[in-house]
């Protein structure tokens, strides 16, 4: 017997959670449907998780400077990772269980916890329960990508999951893959005391940044001794004594590096090769995300799919606009696109970067006339007090239009100061409107007007 509804939301993620919520309210009759952990990816192994490591690494940092700032420690300061560990898991667990009581305690929202798979275009059936609706929105979110590399079945591996769930130090931590959530454990695990080696196949760290940002990001963690081996063409691993052997045939350095753990850091995939998007007739593309169109359907009428495995984002904040642009449009008569949204983001290494629009090089290829200013963090009042000027601030504006095309700025306070510029930029207005704002003193944010008024033609 097949039970009817008026909506399916399959994942409690980021975006699922809050469309139940409007749907309901609309009068809809919901099911909600959870494989495993409510909240999806942000609550479980994501931001919550990581940024509350990130805060217990920094806490130890500070505790290492305290003699640059007049504080004795009376001693090195000793790392509980028991401890750090389940401050972590407490503040995921507090998130997963609101979530989870939030959609049990909402009216008109049927919660089912089991593996949705689609039978029809728009039917699922739940450990052999079938359900119908004639809307149904696909939140299943994304995780680590494992893959096919010479010798990666042989050792034990860590994913951004697994490894939250360490309560020791890693004697030596091996990176592999120099981007954002590599780069935010590699750091965070070299100040709880491991050594750690990130492993690049690229040229450089951060490939879709600017190449003076990813510089300037190798720079720092090179300063607080993690070792950084770019160009390793020939990735591999085999069993070692201590852990691992890791190849990496770097153009320098050792060809081989040794480790106590590795750490896969290299892209994520989609939740989608399990729920028979084929039965429903759903494409996907070669990636194994969803296709959607600039509302978010799929070439299925009626099903649409929000957060990461649509693959037009892959960020907790885009996975949640996503439920906005949804909900606009089918409740309140507006029509939101995803290409109207611009894309914001931060890496929280330390300093953190925040970011904004288009990259300098992505201005410069353009073809249009170009004003850009840069400004060291070494010359903002705030940076200096606090003895954390690493880092810069840059932007880059259309000459003609006057319109900022997008924004770095990668010091302390970053990824907040930067949405003074994402602002302006999603009001559409002009850089000389946010040039003559009087910002707060002393704040990382009071030098933007300063460096918008130092804008140069771009050579």
């Amino acid at each position: 017997m097949t039970k009817a509804f008026d909506a399916i939301i399959i994942g409690a993620g980021q975006a699922g959670p809050s469309l139940a919520g409007r749907l309901t309210n609309a009068g809809m009759k919901v099911l909600m449907v959870e494989r495993k952990l409510f909240g999806g990816t942000c609550v479980n192994t994501g931001c919550m998780p990581t940024k509350t490591l990130v805060a217990s690494a920094y806490a130890a940092h500070l505790a290492r400077r305290g003699a640059d700032f007049g504080i004795e420690t009376g001693g090195p300061i000793q790392i509980n990772m028991k401890r750090v560990k389940q401050r972590a898991d407490t503040v995921s667990f507090n998130a997963r269980t609101g979530v989870e009581k939030f959609l049990r305690g909402m009216e008109g929202c049927t919660v089912v916890q089991g593996h949705a798979r689609f039978t029809g275009p728009h039917e699922i059936a739940i450990d052999g329960a079938a359900f119908t609706a004639p809307r149904i929105f696909l939140n299943v979110g994304g995780r680590a990508n494992v893959p096919d590399m010479p010798g990666v079945e042989d050792i034990d591996i860590l994913t951004n999951t697994s490894i939250l769930s360490l309560d020791t130090v890693p004697k030596h931590l091996v990176v592999i893959g120099g981007s954002y959530i590599g780069l935010e454990f590699a750091q965070m695990y070299r100040r709880f005391g491991a050594d750690v080696t990130i492993v690049e196949k690229g040229p450089r760290l951060v490939a879709r940044e600017d190449e003076d940002v990813s510089e300037a990001i190798k720079e720092i963690l090179e300063g607080e001794g993690i070792a950084v081996r770019l160009n390793a063409e020939c990735i591999s691993f085999r069993p070692h004594a201590q852990g691992a052997e890791v190849g990496v045939d770097c153009t320098a350095g050792s060809p081989t590096v040794i480790g106590s753990h590795v750490l896969l850091a290299i892209g994520r995939r989609p939740n989608t090769d399990d729920l028979g998007a084929d039965k429903a007739g759903v494409e996907l593309d070669e990636r194994g995300y969803i296709n959607v169109d600039d509302q978010l359907e799929t070439n299925v009428p009626g099903i649409w799919a929000i957060g990461d495995c649509n693959g037009r984002g892959a960020f907790t904040h885009t996975a949640y606009n996503d439920f906005e642009i949804v909900a606009a449009n089918l409740l309140d008569g507006e029509t939101r696109k995803v290409s109207d949204r611009i894309l914001s983001y931060a890496l929280y290494i330390d300093p953190p970067l925040g970011r904004v629009g288009m990259t300098e090089a992505q201005a410069r290829r353009s073809g249009r006339p170009l004003l850009t200013s840069k400004r060291p963090m070494t010359r903002v009042g705030r940076a200096v007090e606090k003895d954390e000027t690493q880092g810069f601030m840059k932007v880059v504006v259309d000459a003609q239009t006057q319109r900022i095309l997008g924004a770095a700025i990668l010091g302390t306070g970053g990824d907040e100061a930067i949405h003074g510029i994402i602002d302006i930029m999603n009001v559409d207005a002009t850089y000389p409107q946010l040039k003559w704002a009087v910002p707060i003193h002393p704040t990382v944010s009071e030098l933007i007007p300063t460096l918008l008024g130092d804008l140069k033609e771009a050579r």
